[in-house]
């Protein structure tokens, strides 16, 4: 946390003298502090983290590259700080900023100052995250990890007559009860035709039957970290359709796999799994990108899809969760999750992916 803030100025124009930071998930990241309120207000040499009564206590403890201060009158404190450093230009949160909070910080800090509502920095805290140190990965792992966890109880729980509900709730509790802070999304647990919604909600009255795939899409966090990992298996024998899917879908997975490094553009890690799948003659059936980024939220930059041209680099985090998906029949997606790396990539992801059938 200490060289964050140092490192995010420095990707800014030097004539951006200021920035204000107040997204819950960029305070966190810059701060090291979870909490649903406070603004960082970040200099060349310096930064504030100015927060209410509730959590400045615990910011005292917990926030060590930042001076803080308790928040009294916000806007009169950041307009006071601007003025002692004698600030031009301040820099807000673009992507994440509401019209009603750009417009009361207009009206307070008057003439005086030039807000920079561009994307300049929303892009330059991205391009902070979207690298991530060896810290973060470790979180990262962790909460991998405790989802695997998660599967290989699951194995054990699913039969025919269990309701997808049942089957979201144990990878749930299975998870928070091998230290998740908490889901990393809403968990996806789908049977049947059900399958074929890549993002469907589980139903109490869905129950899985006897030949049945059983998708699940899920995740754990730990210390804000995310994970996510995608498992089709069989309940029962497959037909020898659903093997030929599932086959096709684990050949483009690993095929983008052994693709990925540094230096590739999200646009060539996504063709590498899209074609095995269009030559498959299910170009139609997949129908979303073939991956995202990962860390403090479940979906950042850099994306794995047809329309993203920035080359991804060493640090990157990313999915690679191709699927087929047959309205009315079934659906499979397989999903592990790598960093990226010089000269290949490194799965984070350790659950086996091979077909399961189970008895």
């Amino acid at each position: 946390m200490l060289n964050r803030i140092a490192a995010l100025m420095q990707r800014l124009p030097a004539g951006t003298d200021a920035a204000l930071i107040q997204s819950d998930v960029n305070r966190r990241y810059f701060t090291g502090m979870l909490s649903s309120a406070g603004t960082v207000l970040c200099f060349r040499d310096c930064a504030y983290f100015i927060i209410d009564f509730r959590y400045i206590e615990k910011a005292r403890t917990v926030v060590k590259n930042c001076t803080v201060l308790e928040q009294h009158d916000l806007l009169e404190q950041v307009r006071h700080l601007l003025e002692e450093h004698q600030a031009k230009t301040v820099a807000v949160e673009s992507m994440t900023m509401t019209l009603n909070q750009f417009s009361k910080l207009k009206k307070s800090l008057g003439s005086r100052f030039w807000l920079d509502y561009s994307d300049t920095l929303s892009r330059a805290i991205y391009a902070c995250r979207t690298v991530k140190s060896e810290a973060e990965l470790e979180k990262i792992r962790a909460a991998q990890r405790i989802a695997e966890i998660a599967f290989m109880d699951i194995l054990n729980f699913l039969r025919p007559g269990i309701s997808e509900r049942d089957v979201m709730l144990r990878l749930n509790q299975t998870m928070m009860e091998h230290g998740s802070d908490g889901e990393s999304f809403p968990t996806i647990a789908l049977t049947g035709t059900a399958t074929s919604m890549p993002h469907g909600v589980p139903s109490a009255e869905r129950l899985i039957q006897e030949g049945d795939f059983v998708l699940m899409d899920y995740g754990a966090t730990v210390e804000g970290y995310h994970s996510d990992m995608t498992r089709t298996v069989a309940v029962g024998k497959p037909s020898e359709k659903m093997r030929q899917i599932y086959e096709t879908v684990l050949c483009a997975q690993k095929t983008a796999i052994a693709g990925a490094k540094a230096g590739i553009t999200g646009r060539k890690l996504d063709k590498y799994a899209r074609d095995i799948i269009e030559e498959a003659g299910y170009g139609e059936q997949f129908g979303h990108s073939t991956g995202h980024g990962v860390g403090l939220e479940i979906h950042e930059f850099p994306n794995a899809s047809p329309g993203t041209v920035v080359e991804l680099e060493p640090g990157n985090v990313v999915t690679v969760e191709p699927g087929i998906y047959l309205p009315g029949e079934f659906g499979v997606r397989i999903e592990d999750f790598v960093v990226i790396r010089e000269d290949g990539c490194e799965n984070l992801t350790k659950a086996p992916k091979e077909l399961i059938v189970l008895a």
